[in-house]
């Protein structure tokens, strides 16, 4: 319920008065005599008046109840009155509170005599003055930042005469899903999304929140891990999603330019009808756009052999944050000229500019690939193959590991029973070989195959047609899915030499009966990047979480002592930020700043990602 219009300017006026009046009868003509029909009347009044002290009582309580804190989001529409400046917050509280005051005096002066009222008042007065003074300072160190940057009307009519009226939104139900990706439990909507079309509306948004110091966040598909896509700081968004072209394919020189809104598939499908191949391909490669790719330095399951997205980017057309639009570099394969900005760019998860245009390497596409899946009896077994196999010379195009718990729970999740899981199944290798010639690369199979066996291994299947192959890959792909929705919400991105992978996975195991959760294991074993699921009763995310926090920060200081770091492909974003000191000293965190600052001196891009 709204009781915002009991808080009316005209209703306190009207009521102060009322309660004036009322107390001036009830003391000065004391001597007065009411009929019987005349004090009734009174009566009526004096119980119409406690009852709106009681919904006054609900609305203050209310007030105060979605008074956020600093970690919590708010909803910008239902309070955007509270945070439009510090002086309306402190005028909009007070409101509530003069008609308790002014209703509490009242109720006393029908009571009481007129000393004990006077000391009432006082009384009263004194808790309005502290209770003003504490949220005054609450809200000034909580909210100053949004006061710099609260977006107004004038600057939403500007934003409109840039992208159009229907590429702007500021209604509740359509900042939802803007509000959220797909990291843990997190809910941050912004102020104001802004959808452009083109670089030079870009640039022009820029300009203005760079001049008002307004906070930006890109956004592309929503798919990240790490919160990276999360208006923390409410806002402006920009999303990509209108950018959604593929301006160029190069068949001569094997290049592609393409906006940042394109999805990975449907580029890849793109360049495959040309016999041209991008291998990058995330998991979320059939929803996840390119731009948010280089933002995050995307992998997927082909890193292996192929490499990440930021093997692929051979040039940038950017906007900085103070609107002026750059190439980072040339579109040639070698470049010894200046810093390489195009490198600098890829994984800075959108802190330092926005990616507006995007030149990629290409390949020739292979014409054939094979697919195995191989169980094993032991998780640290298949984790030790997993090296065994790169020792003997043999590179697969992907090698991907996943516990049997989450293959079995995926396999129910898709309603896919192509693989028979045994009971003593710890887990399974999932190896693709790919290339030209078939001969090879069967030889390659049973190569790997044989080598297995040293490994503890159980009956491998050969995927026999590209309809098996698809059932394995789709299993592979929806794992993470099928593993949160199952109730494994905290998903960590580690990534260790993959030589020292089976003790990465046994240290995983360890730290759960140490801290009492729940892990499940899967990931791009080829490269060492085991992807870590973990469920804890009663602790769906991990953020400033007491309860989870111990163990990841045991679980990454582990990560560490292998040689490995807290993050392969997902990115830090804002749910990783707090453990960066494990990987850096406070100089090298200086220098991450120290970039920052050049690129955004009014700190206004995806700021409190990465580092505070």
């Amino acid at each position: 319920m709204n009781y915002a219009p009991l808080c009316s300017k005209k209703m306190i006026v009207g009521l102060a008065a009322f309660s004036f009046f009322l107390l001036v009868l009830k003391f000065f003509v004391d001597d007065i005599q009411f009929t019987e029909q005349q004090a009734n009347f009174v009566s009526m009044l004096r119980s119409i008046y406690i009852g709106y002290f009681v919904l006054c009582l609900i609305y203050t309580g209310y007030i105060f109840s979605v008074r956020p804190n600093k970690d919590v989001s708010v909803d910008p529409l239902d309070k955007a009155a509270l945070y439009k400046n510090q002086e309306s917050i402190v005028k909009f509280l007070k409101r509530p509170i003069i008609l308790l005051i002014t209703s509490a005096i009242l109720l006393i002066s029908m009571f009481t005599n007129l000393i004990f009222s006077f000391i009432a008042i006082f009384f009263l007065l004194g808790i309005l003055w502290r209770m003003e003074y504490s949220h005054r300072k609450t809200f000034k160190n909580r909210f100053m930042a949004n006061q710099q940057g609260y977006i107004d009307e004038s600057l939403i009519l500007q934003f409109k005469n840039i992208v159009g009226d229907n590429f702007l939104v500021t209604e509740h139900s359509a900042l939802q899903k803007y509000a959220k990706d797909e990291t843990e439990d997190l809910y941050y909507p912004p102020q104001v999304v802004v959808m452009p079309k083109t670089t030079e509306e870009i640039s022009e948004l820029m300009k203005i929140c760079n001049a008002h110091l307004i906070p930006v966040t890109p956004r592309g598909a929503g798919t990240g891990l790490s919160g990276g896509a999360l208006a923390t700081k409410a806002g402006l968004l920009i999303s990509f999603e209108r950018m959604n072209s593929i301006l160029h394919i190069d068949e001569q020189n094997l290049q592609v330019t393409v906006e940042p809104g394109v999805i990975t598939e449907v580029l890849q499908n793109a360049v495959k009808e040309k016999g041209l191949f991008y291998p990058p391909d995330p998991s979320s490669k059939g929803s996840c756009f390119i731009g948010g790719n280089i933002a995050e330095n995307s992998g997927g399951p082909r890193a292996v052999k192929y490499g990440v997205v930021r093997d692929f980017v051979i040039n940038l057309e950017v906007v900085l944050p103070s609107g002026e639009i750059m190439w980072t570099g040339a579109n040639v394969l070698k470049n010894s000229t200046g810093y390489n900005l195009t490198q600098l760019i890829v994984g800075s998860e959108g802190t330092l500019c926005l990616v507006t245009k995007i030149v990629l390497k290409l390949l020739p596409h292979p014409k054939v690939d094979l697919l195995m899946l191989a169980p094993f009896y032991n998780l640290e077994h298949a984790g030790a193959a997993v090296s065994a196999i790169f020792r003997a010379g043999l590179i697969p195009s992907a090698l991907e590991l996943v516990e049997a718990d989450a293959l079995r729970i995926v396999s129910a999740f898709v309603g896919d029973d192509t693989i028979s899981i045994d009971d003593n199944v710890a887990a399974h290798l999932l190896i693709e070989v790919d290339g030209n010639d078939i001969e090879l690369l069967m030889k390659d199979m049973e190569a790997i195959a044989l080598l297995l066996e040293d490994f503890d291994c159980g009956e491998i299947l050969f995927a026999d047609d590209a309809q098996q192959k698809e059932a394995l890959w789709k299993m592979r792909r929806r794992t993470a899915e099928a593993v949160k929705i199952a109730g494994y919400s905290i998903e960590e991105d580690t990534v260790v030499p993959r030589a020292n992978l089976p003790q990465l996975i046994k240290g995983v195991k360890e730290l759960g009966k140490q801290h009492d959760f729940h892990a499940v294991c899967y990931g791009h074993a080829g490269d060492g990047n085991l992807h870590i699921r973990i469920k804890k009763e009663g602790c769906p995310f991990s953020l400033n979480n007491p309860e989870v926090v111990p163990a990841l920060q045991s679980l990454f200081e582990l990560v560490k002592k292998l040689g490995g770091t807290i993050s392969g492909e997902h990115g830090i974003g804002l749910v990783q930020k707090s453990y960066m000191p494990i990987m850096f000293s406070e100089n090298a965190l200086d220098i991450f700043r120290g970039i920052k600052k050049v690129f955004d001196p009014n700190g206004i891009l995806n700021t409190g990602k990465i580092f505070d």
